[in-house]
């Protein structure tokens, strides 16, 4: 089984990586000096990626964020929210994980989420449903999702039982 926590992990640096290229590859008209030092600290942090040193790449990218946003560059990128970050890294880790797996564990994990969006949705939809159980259900919802994410399809499906367990409890199940 691929270690999905490391293409995970890898896949947060390339988001960035392309992110801060594009950026650094457009011509936006901002400080030269500035640019030149993100491009240094870009290619020092794909350097760090390369030699496997992921603490260090992640820490230099999170420097240019601060640095850009310190020097004002209007155009520059911004950090991402952590869920905005984290949809954008499973993004790009899904097409590395996609070449390591067999197409049958691909369609299980696959309908395990085409089951957990379906009663994530339908549960969310029910009116009348407390502010507890609705946290409930994002929360079990997040954690299966993070399971799919490292390839754990045994956690996942620990997940939906949980959220079943949530329905049969507020009697939203029979």
């Amino acid at each position: 089984m691929p270690d999905a926590y490391r293409i995970m992990l890898d896949a947060e640096l390339a988001k960035a990586f392309d992110v801060w290229s594009g950026y650094l590859d457009a011509d936006t008209r901002e400080d030269p000096a500035v640019r030149e030092r993100l491009c240094s600290a870009l290619e020092s942090a794909r350097e760090a990626a390369a030699a496997g040193d992921r603490e260090s790449a992640r820490t230099k990218v999170a420097e240019m964020y601060e640095e850009a946003e310190e020097a004002g560059l209007r155009w520059a990128p911004v950090e991402p929210r952590p869920g905005e970050a984290d949809r954008q890294a499973r993004d790009y880790a899904k097409d590395r994980l996609r070449g390591t797996m067999s197409v049958h564990r691909r369609e299980r994990l696959g309908s395990i989420a085409i089951y957990l969006s379906v009663a994530t949705r339908r549960l969310l939809a029910l009116p009348g449903l407390d502010p507890a159980t609705r946290e409930d259900i994002v929360y079990i919802t997040a954690r299966a999702a993070m399971a799919l994410d490292l390839d754990h399809p045994v956690a996942a499906r620990r997940e939906l039982e949980r959220l079943e367990a949530v329905e049969r409890r507020h009697g939203l199940r029979d």
